[in-house]
């Protein structure tokens, strides 16, 4: 109900409470204390039936303002539940039809879900399709790819197996050529041939350290090898540069023993002949894939220091000096060396200036030959001391540090040594073959003095290029210059042994027939002469072919 009814409801109610009809006997208050709840103690007929009638009349009144009252209350109660009913069948009607717009809408909704449902249904389904698809293709090209790798794979280990097989073979190959060097070098050492070679204590104590010190490229390159077998590089390197180094030294060996005390020469024929084998017990070590990380160079060392130590001992005595005099006997030395080879020009100028004025013709021609010639090889010379020099000052210089010249000789004391050795070669080289010149050109020495000059020079030469590059750097300009005159140094001996030699040969012709100076009547006679030595070797011939024609045919060939 409304509030509106309930309001009139309410009204309704009160009236009919508070204005009930009065009954008989009460008063309109209700209490029994009006006039009809006692009887008047004297009656008042006509004055009562007045006030019952009036009453009555207000009764009847109030019972008719009572029945209009309920009717309008009933009236205005129907107006108010149809006026609620109508309006809640409005409201209703409202929201049922906002329930149905709702729900159309819902329905809408729903249907468009679903078609969404069902269209992104269609695109997982035509998704799951493509992916299987795709996962069948992926998984296709991963067994293909993994056929191809697994081809692959095994092409690799067939291509290391060739590379591991490959490096083997290079590897046998250097041990074979390092071995056949070292039979060489050692087979030098009774070959009755190489008795006429000599070498310096010196040069061996070089070689010696050089080859003592190739074993420890030779073991790193042993190790990486090893370590991978893969690439065998640097011990192919180490040991070529073992296997020269090695020989070098036992050839120098045997050479060194040619010139040293018969107890000394033995023991350092045996020390050479030791190391030799013990260099080739390791390279036989290198051939077997069984021995060859094992295989050791101890022993080869051993026998290098041995060899080392002997030559040592065999330095001569005259090069033991003190330390701090090392640098100023260098310079002493090379000093002495360039005033020898000086000396040793002026010397060959002036003996040229003799030369022209005592002797004449072919003896003239072949005098003046060979003093150019050694004149040649004496600027040769100088050239070469001057820029093994400046090679020592621009090693000095670079590797001295913080320290002086003198410390940095005496520190490197076997290289200064060696320096000094061969500096003093070369200047009793240059001032020996000046002296052989000297008496060639008076007639009083031989040829061969000359001849054995020059190859001494070119040893000592030598010598002195190799203590000189010892410690230099491989791009010195330098060293560049110091090799360049070695080699001119030894075309320019060469060309003193070939005018010596050709010398030789033009003055004994001219010795046999020298027809310079002699008349008509001398010429005819030498003539006779010579057809009459010529007759007499044909007879003297002529007796050993008649025995040789009857002799056996056997013999005869023999």
């Amino acid at each position: 109900m409304s509030t509106g009814s309930q309001h009139f409801g309410c009204r309704e109610k009160g009236i009919l409470e508070v204005s009930p009809e009065p009954e008989f006997g009460q008063n309109k208050h209700g209490d029994g204390q009006g006039p009809l709840s006692k009887p008047p103690d004297k009656p008042r007929v006509p004055t009562q039936n007045a006030d019952t009638a009036k009453q009555l009349t207000v009764t009847q009144q109030s019972q008719e303002e009572v029945a209009r009252v309920k009717e309008q209350l009933a009236f205005q109660v129907e107006q108010v539940k149809r006026e609620a009913e109508m309006k809640a069948g409005s409201e209703l009607s409202a929201q049922v039809e906002a329930l149905h717009a709702e729900k159309e809408v819902l329905r809408r909704s729903v249907s468009e879900k679903e078609c969404e449902l069902l269209s992104t249904r269609g695109l997982i389904e035509e998704k799951e399709l493509q992916l299987s698809q795709e996962a069948d293709k992926a998984m296709r090209e991963i067994r293909e790819l993994q056929g191809r790798l697994l081809e692959k794979s095994n092409q690799e280990q067939s291509l290391q197996q060739k590379l591991l097989d490959e490096q083997f073979g290079i590897l046998q190959e250097t041990v074979r050529e390092a071995e056949d060097i070292l039979r060489d070098a050692v087979a030098k050492l009774d070959d009755p041939l190489h008795i006429r070679c000599t070498s310096s204590p010196d040069y061996l104590l070089s070689r010696a350290q050089a080859a003592l010190e190739s074993t420890d490229a030779l073991e790193n390159g042993h190790a990486q090898y090893v370590a991978s077998m893969a690439d065998a590089a640097g011990l192919v390197g180490a040991l070529a540069l073992f296997a020269h180094l090695t020989a070098d030294t036992i050839v120098n060996g045997s050479a060194t023993s040619h010139l040293a005390p018969t107890d000394h020469a033995d023991r350092l024929m045996e020390m050479c002949r030791d190391c030799g084998q013990q260099s080739l017990d390791y390279l036989g070590e290198l051939k077997d894939k069984q021995t060859l990380g094992r295989a050791e160079l101890g022993d080869v060392r051993r026998a290098l220091q041995r060899v080392l130590q002997l030559a040592q001992e065999l330095r001569p005595k005259s090069l033991d000096i003190k330390q701090e005099e090392l640098g100023d006997m260098v310079e002493k030395e090379m000093a002495s060396t360039s005033e020898a080879i000086e000396d040793a020009v002026r010397r060959i100028e002036e003996m040229m200036s003799q030369a022209r004025n005592e002797s004449s013709g072919v003896k003239l021609e072949v005098n003046e030959r060979i003093l150019n010639s050694c004149t040649d090889l004496m600027k040769a010379i100088r050239l070469l001391v001057m820029t093994s020099t400046n090679l020592q000052k621009e090693i000095v210089e670079s590797g001295r540090g913080a320290a002086t010249t003198q410390e940095f000789y005496a520190k490197n004391s076997r290289w200064t040594e060696g320096l000094i050795s061969a500096s003093k070669a070369v200047g009793w080289g240059a001032t020996q073959l000046v002296e052989s010149a000297d008496r060639v050109v008076l007639h009083m020495g031989k040829y061969e003095e000359l001849i054995v000059c020059s190859h001494e020079i070119a040893a000592s030469t030598a010598q002195l290029v190799a203590a000189s590059k010892v410690k230099a750097e491989k791009s010195s300009r330098n060293l560049g210059r110091l090799q360049e005159c070695s080699r001119n140094v030894n075309e320019m001996a060469a060309n003193v042994v070939a005018s010596t030699k050709s010398g030789q040969e033009q003055i004994e012709e001219k010795d046999t027939m020298d027809f310079s100076g002699m008349s008509l009547i001398k010429l005819k006679k030498e003539e006779m002469e010579t057809q009459v030595k010529v007759l007499e070797l044909e007879k003297r011939l002529g007796g050993p072919e008649r025995d040789a024609g009857l002799c056996p045919p056997h013999r005869a060939n023999f």
